[in-house]
């Protein structure tokens, strides 16, 4: 039984929706990254701007540095009513002119005109500082002077928190109009999948013709492997069905027979005449006993073509014991019988209870249709075949017969069920060997199996069952 389980049309969307999350979180990460640089880089510049002010007014007279800063410089920073600004005004000396005196930026001083900006901590406050020089040429004092600025971060922060979610507000929107799409993607992708099963669901269970549906290509595999398991399982059932419809009427037959000699002999008061009807019941019994043999040897012949895992056999061997078990301790007749094998052993590959069965139906025939006085089975190799002959001399079959008995239930005895040749032949067949006849001759009539052969019993080699 088939668990069922999550669909494939979850989990698509699962993984796509985790990989739209991550993506999600990944350009927030960055977003707010940015909105910080963007931040900074706007305010850094007001900094920048209010530092360069202050050092404008900064003069030397007499050789005394003053400053006055002007209101103007503040009122650039106090833009941002949150904020605090700290700043410092330092002489070429390093005497603080105005301002904290504790105010350091964390990157040293040096002679340069170029602002520099970094980050630190001031009365337990995150700022940013921008040290500025100017420098002052007196004829008493001369040198570099700094002005330090420092400003808290709340407007950079407010202002990267704004930009961030105003980004993140576009992604959302953006991925949610995506995934939007990605469901009716997906289920319109999905689609024939679904035609499919509903084609399967709804279809009548003896129609078993192939699926006659527009399929992409990433399911025309799927589809085709449904359509030749669809063929084989109708030739299966057809096969099954034409089995049972004529082992119907094969039994049918000498049930109908035996059924009046049973009547006769029930009646029949004399001895001899009793006799002679009770040996006609017990041939039809026999008879019906071998019929009902073969065709379960024949059911079995074909499943286990389906399902056998082929091995490596030693096929001298195994002939010369099936040889052994298929001769009857007493024969109505006498009959040489003999076994000829080549001095190393012949191996193939295959399903040796099916050969077995189907060797043994050839012996079997042999000796009740062919064979007068001589019945010869013979096990050589012919080139990469390894061959199986069953020789008798008996009339043997005409040439024009050789194809229609190969069929199931085709006999010109009226004592044979015309089973025993196609038994062979669905061996052979599930083999990929070939099922042979040789005319009459002074050697004999021939039944020859060829089969391909096994070079070593060392390497087995993968063997495709014939469909």
């Amino acid at each position: 039984m088939i668990e069922r389980g999550r669909s494939l049309y979850s989990r698509i969307i699962l993984v796509i929706a985790a990989i739209f999350g991550i993506g999600t979180i990944a350009l927030g990460a960055a977003a707010w990254f940015y909105a910080r640089i963007a931040a900074d880089d706007a305010y850094d510049r007001l900094l920048v701007g209010a530092a360069l002010q202050i050092a404008e007014s900064i003069y030397a007279q007499d050789g005394i540095v003053s400053v006055d800063p002007p209101v103007s410089a503040f009122e650039t920073l106090s833009l941002s009513s949150r904020d605090r600004i700290f700043y410092k005004v330092l002489d070429p000396r390093g005497s603080v002119l105005t301002g904290y005196d504790d105010l350091a930026p964390l990157q040293p001083f040096t002679s340069t005109e170029e602002p520099i900006i970094s980050d630190g901590v001031y009365k337990g406050f995150p700022v940013r500082i921008a040290v500025v020089g100017r420098q002052i040429s007196d004829p008493m004092i001369s040198g570099w002077a700094q002005v330090v600025v420092a400003q808290t971060r709340e407007a950079r922060t407010s202002l990267a928190r704004d930009l961030t979610v105003k980004a993140l507000l576009l992604v959302l929107a953006t991925t949610g109009l995506a995934f939007v799409g990605v469901l009716f993607a997906v289920r319109h992708a999905l689609e024939p999948l679904a035609r499919t099963e509903r084609e399967l669901q709804f279809r009548d269970p003896k129609d078993l013709n192939p699926l006659d549906l527009e399929t992409p290509r990433e399911i025309q595999a799927l589809v085709s492997t449904i359509n030749r398991f669809m063929d084989r399982l109708a030739g299966r059932i057809a096969l099954m069905q034409r089995f049972i419809a004529d082992a119907a009427h094969q039994i049918r037959t000498p049930l109908a027979g035996l059924a009046p000699q049973v009547d006769l002999l029930s009646e029949e008061e004399r001895p001899d005449r009793r006799k002679q009807q009770l040996e006609r019941v017990r041939e039809r019994t026999s008879e019906l006993g071998r019929l009902t043999n073969q065709l379960l040897s024949h059911a079995m012949v074909i499943h286990r073509a389906e399902v056998a895992n082929f091995e490596p056999i030693d096929l001298a061997a195994l002939a010369r014991q099936t040889l052994i078990s298929a001769v009857p301790l007493a024969l109505d007749r006498d009959v040489d019988i003999s076994f000829e094998e080549p001095a190393d052993p012949v191996f193939m590959c295959g399903d040796a209870v099916s050969i077995r069965e189907a060797l043994s139906n050839l012996i079997h025939n042999a000796l009740k249709h062919g064979g007068n006085t001589r019945l010869e089975v013979r096990v050589f190799t012919d080139q990469d075949a390894a061959v199986i002959e069953v020789v008798d001399d008996g009339p043997g079959i005409p040439a024009s017969e050789w194809q229609r008995v190969r069929e199931p239930f085709h006999t010109k005895s009226s004592t044979g069920s015309g089973l025993g040749l196609a038994i062979a032949g669905d061996v052979v067949r599930a083999h990929g060997g070939e099922l042979r006849f040789r005319e009459r001759s002074e050697d004999g009539f021939a039944v020859i199996l060829r089969f391909k052969r096994f070079q070593g019993p060392d390497e087995l080699p993968r063997v495709d069952h014939p469909a």
